[in-house]
């Protein structure tokens, strides 16, 4: 991903799984080919489940992001694919 590609955005904070995933998938559903999209989630299961979709589905995983607070601990996930062919 290079510094001025920017990823479309699937806010999925405060929603469960498979929510996370559900709206990735619909948003790569209208997305062309080679389309960044990134899925914001405070959900620890995102971090997981997101790559093993897009492995699964022949989407590039980019990046998996932890965003920490004040106590260290991961608050919010950003999981970044490429969309497949």
């Amino acid at each position: 991903m290079s510094a001025d590609e920017a990823p479309a955005v699937v806010d999925a904070r405060g929603l469960r799984c498979p929510l996370p995933v559900v709206r990735l998938a619909a948003a790569a559903r209208d997305a062309a080919p080679g389309t960044l999209l990134q899925v914001w989630s405070t959900d620890p299961a995102a971090a997981l489940d997101v790559p093993a979709w897009a492995r699964m589905r022949g989407h590039r995983l980019v990046d998996v992001d932890a965003r920490t607070g004040d106590d260290d601990a991961a608050d919010e996930w950003r999981v970044t694919v490429r969309v497949g062919p």
